[in-house]
């Protein structure tokens, strides 16, 4: 931009710098145009003559002051290159503002502003170059720094661990601010922040796995527990019951963490009604939004962005099993929080599994590849009743015991790679026809079973020696 036409009459007028106008037609920048003409005051502008709403170049030097700190870094000259010429990074200071939005003539006068005030504000002990300067060079900041959001997620873990943990008000409002307009970011390769799952998506069943040792019938637990039943978890609260699953049944059986001896059951639900999972791996893959770099909106978006690319890891993290009383408190929050919320409203979370790898490599642009959990919140977590009447006998029979506890001799000596194959099978006898399985408020229909006898359990691990060092006082 090239500037407007300098107006020699305005000139005249001997206004103090910081008192000059400008008008919302001397900016290209869109928001920063209709910032001026929403909150600006009617005047001539200094630069162009023309009458109209405007802002005083100390207001256009207070959104200059925010902005840049925000978003650019300040480097030094470079040292003398070979030839003994300086040479240097990044734009002179006047450039980025020009290159936002502000034209030439307007720019030199808002950074005389800012580096009287800088001189001001150090003094005479002040040594630092003044950063508005015609030596002062900027680059844009790969990442803004997110500590607003680090500095509240911070506060809310303390909080819920030491002060409140049901009617926090602290809290709410954190999450409230993470989470506002979270369906509205775009991420690499158009995937979705929130996922859809049911019919006609790619996300038609889900997995889920319970450990079992005895013989008496065990698919008819295989669903989510009462809620007198439901332990804590990751994701619920004691007595809230929600419906843990997976999109593998790899991942399914990995999470239950079945000990060697005991069996398995996996089940596979198909889901009946459109769910909208918020997909945590998918933040991971957010991009940066384009926008003023005088909208002050626009930079928590950014410092959002930055602070969600994140989030999938800290609801995945391992928890060892002592402090899962207390580390799960805030993953039990942000999903009660998530299950309550209207915009958008969400059925459950998916998000990386930790027992089948935490440091795995990123899959974030092949959904259709991902291993990952699911749960889904109470209010989505209705299984539709098995179609079993009233009367029926039912019997178990499990030929997987091998080899026998009784006669084993050598000959069994080895692997199991030879022994034959298990079988588990229920039988039921029933004096009638059953009633259609009632699904008024289900949102998942139980489809089939499998059961796996578990032989052995393998470890994926990462060594280090121990080196010892000693110091002498």
């Amino acid at each position: 931009m090239d500037g407007p036409t300098f107006s020699p009459r305005l000139r005249d007028m001997n206004l103090d710098t910081k008192d000059q106008r400008v008008c919302s037609e001397c900016v290209d920048d869109e928001f920063l145009r209709t910032k001026i003409e929403e909150d600006g005051h009617d005047a001539a502008c200094f630069y162009c003559a023309r009458d109209g709403r405007t802002f005083s170049v100390d207001q256009m030097a207070d959104l200059v002051r925010s902005a840049l700190p925000e978003l650019f870094d300040r480097i030094d000259l470079n040292p003398p290159d070979d030839a003994g010429g300086w040479h240097s990074k990044g734009q002179p200071v006047a450039d980025v503002l020009n290159g936002a939005g502000i034209g030439y003539l307007a720019t030199e006068d808002i950074l005389r502003v800012l580096a009287e005030r800088h001189r001001m504000e150090q003094g005479e002990i002040g040594s630092e170059a003044n950063p508005f300067d015609d030596k002062a060079r900027y680059v844009r900041k790969d990442s803004v720094d997110a500590w607003d959001f680090e500095g509240d997620w911070f506060d809310f873990e303390r909080s819920l661990k030491t002060e409140a943990r049901y009617f926090n008000r602290r809290a709410e409002a954190t999450l409230a601010s993470i989470f506002d307009g979270i369906d509205g970011h775009r991420t690499i390769g158009g995937r979705p922040i929130v996922a859809e799952a049911g019919p006609g998506t790619e996300l038609a069943v889900l997995y889920r796995a319970r450990v079992f040792h005895s013989e008496k019938r065990p698919d008819q637990e295989i669903g989510p527990p009462p809620a007198s039943f439901a332990a804590a978890g990751r994701m619920n609260a004691a007595g809230i019951a929600v419906f843990y699953g997976a999109t593998d049944p790899s991942v399914a059986l990995a999470e239950v963490r079945p000990p060697v001896g005991s069996k398995v059951l996996i089940g596979c639900f198909e889901v009946i009604r459109r769910l909208s999972l918020l997909d945590l791996e998918a933040l991971e893959a957010i991009v940066s939004e384009r926008g003023s770099i005088f909208d002050a909106d626009y930079i928590r978006r950014l410092k959002q962005a930055e602070f969600l690319r994140g989030l999938s890891k800290r609801f995945s993290k391992p928890v060892m099993p002592d402090d899962q009383p207390r580390d799960y408190l805030r993953t039990q929050a942000v999903a009660d929080f998530l299950a309550t919320m209207d915009d958008p409203p969400l059925d459950g979370i998916i998000y990386p599994s930790v027992q089948i790898g935490y440091l795995r490599p990123r899959r974030i642009l092949a959904p259709g590849a991902d291993k990952r959990n699911v749960v889904l919140f109470h209010k989505s977590a209705r299984v539709q009743c098995l179609d079993i009447p009233e009367g029926s006998e039912i019997s178990v029979s499990d030929d997987s015991f091998w080899p026998p506890l009784f006669g084993y001799s050598d000959d069994y000596a080895g692997s199991l790679i030879d022994a034959p194959e298990a079988k588990y099978a229920v039988t039921e006898k029933v004096p009638k026809a059953a009633p259609p399985a009632d699904s008024d408020d289900a949102h998942l229909k139980f489809s089939s079973l499998e059961v796996h006898f578990v032989n052995g359990v393998t470890l994926s691990t990462r060594s280090s020696q121990v080196l010892r060092h000693r110091e002498q006082p």
